[in-house]
């Protein structure tokens, strides 16, 4: 269980998931200490929405600012933690292929960093973040847990290594690892190089030509809570320590169809156009994700609770609300 007087400290904090994560942990009476990455303008990413709620008033969110690339900083970050949830991490694939080094220095070292600073600090468990992508594309699905790992990027490929490491620190010296490995989450605060958000972007731009990648692919989408609610339960669970547990639906559906059911909820008429620089090397796609939750259906109480459609109807309210969509760029590739 997550020891209510001790901090609960969360890595990417500023980011989707991880302030998402925030957000929940503040509301279920947590008191957190979230992790922004340092920047000059003192900006806390999306932690500046999460401070203004209600229950950041109370003084149980502490934000610091840092950088999980350097390990001094982050022994002082879990110093006095109880539970560690390391979200922190380079995601976007596309500039993987471009920038390869910072990711192995973020992911893979950021990882290690992360996971000598827990050691040290006695914590009571560490949840580290992992990834669908580890598994490339599907040899069969569902996808288990002991599905051959396949590097189709760079970003894969840290993320495999810093699966090991963290592994590597249960085996070697009893550290209580468990690594997270959602399915492609989605929702509110997600970056607009995303599939889901620069469709929605596109479309609530007024756009009626939408600019896509490869269209076939089929991905397992798990909406941003109930991403965050597995989360939370393999930090409650006991006896799970060196496990590595799927957050899945257990469902798949195409970006095509993905991206028409987006098109009817937002009622609109559109038209798709491949732009070639949104597709990835051919042997780089990862052509059909579809996760096996039986793990964690048995290790916890966790199901799934927001069916895709329900999920897309809460994205697309947010954005249209005018939650930054300035910023999304809507006519440009975020790579």
């Amino acid at each position: 269980m997550i020891d209510t007087n001790k901090t609960v400290a969360v890595t990417g904090a500023d980011g989707f998931i991880g302030s998402n994560l925030t957000e929940m942990l503040l509301r279920r009476g947590y008191r957190v200490r979230a992790l922004a990455q340092y920047n000059s303008f003192n900006n806390w990413g999306w932690l500046e929405q999460v401070r203004r709620l209600p229950e950041a008033a109370d003084g149980r969110l502490e934000v610091v600012s840092g950088d999980v690339r350097d390990p001094n900083f982050c022994r002082e970050f879990c110093r006095g933690a109880g539970t560690v949830f390391h979200l922190a991490a380079l995601i976007a694939i596309p500039y993987s292929y471009i920038a390869p080094d910072s990711y192995v220095d973020t992911n893979v070292k950021g990882t290690l960093n992360m996971c000598q600073a827990a050691r040290d600090a006695g914590v009571d468990r560490i949840v580290v973040t992992s990834t669908s992508e580890v598994y490339g594309t599907a040899q069969y699905v569902p996808i288990p847990e002991t599905h051959p790992r396949q590097p189709q990027s760079p970003y894969s490929a840290t993320k495999i290594g810093a699966d090991a490491l963290a592994l590597s620190f249960f085996n070697a010296f009893d550290l209580p690892v468990v690594v997270a490995r959602p399915f492609n989450t989605y929702g509110p605060r997600q970056s607009a190089r995303a599939f889901i958000p620069t469709v929605i972007s596109q479309i609530a731009a007024g756009m009626t030509e939408i600019k896509v990648g490869d269209l076939t692919p089929t991905r397992d989408f798990n909406y941003v809570a109930d991403t965050c609610r597995g989360f939370i339960a393999l930090a409650q669970a006991d006896g799970i320590e060196g496990r590595e547990i799927n957050i899945a639906t257990g469902t798949e559906i195409s970006m095509g169809d993905t991206l028409r059911l987006i098109a009817e909820l937002m009622d609109r008429k559109v038209d798709f156009v491949v732009d070639p620089a949104r597709l990835r090397p051919s042997r780089s796609e990862v052509r059909r994700l579809c996760g096996d939750n039986s793990l964690i259906t048995s290790l916890t109480d966790w199901r799934p609770q927001v069916s895709l459609r329900q999920g897309l109807q809460m994205t697309i309210d947010w954005y249209t609300a005018g939650h930054d969509g300035a910023d999304y760029k809507a006519d440009l590739y975020n790579v």
